[in-house]
C-alpha cells in the first residue's frame, strides 16, 4: 500500500467519523429528549446520568477521532511535504 491509498483511506475515515461526530452532537443539542425518551425504554437511568454519559461518550469519541484520523492524516502530510 502506497502513502498516497493510506492517506486516502484514512481522509475517508476522517470524513465518515467527523460526520457521525457532527450527527451525534446535532441530536445532543436539538433532540436530546427524544434520544432520552427512545433510550429510556432500553435502559432504565436517571435523565442527568444520560446527560453525563451521552457527553463523555461524545467527549471520548471525539478525542479517538483526534487520535486516530486526524493525527496520522497530518503525520503523513508533513512526512510527504518533505
Amino acid at each position: 500500500m502506497t502513502i498516497f491509498e493510506i492517506k486516502e483511506v484514512l481522509w475517508w475515515c476522517l470524513v465518515l467519523n467527523v460526520s457521525l461526530l457532527l450527527f451525534w452532537t446535532a441530536m445532543c443539542v436539538f433532540a436530546m429528549d427524544w434520544v432520552y425518551a427512545t433510550q429510556k425504554r432500553f435502559y432504565p437511568i436517571s435523565r442527568e446520568v444520560f446527560v453525563v454519559v451521552m457527553y463523555a461518550f461524545l467527549g471520548l469519541f471525539k478525542l479517538g477521532v483526534i487520535l486516530l484520523n486526524v493525527t496520522p492524516y497530518l503525520a503523513l502530510l508533513i512526512a510527504e511535504s518533505r
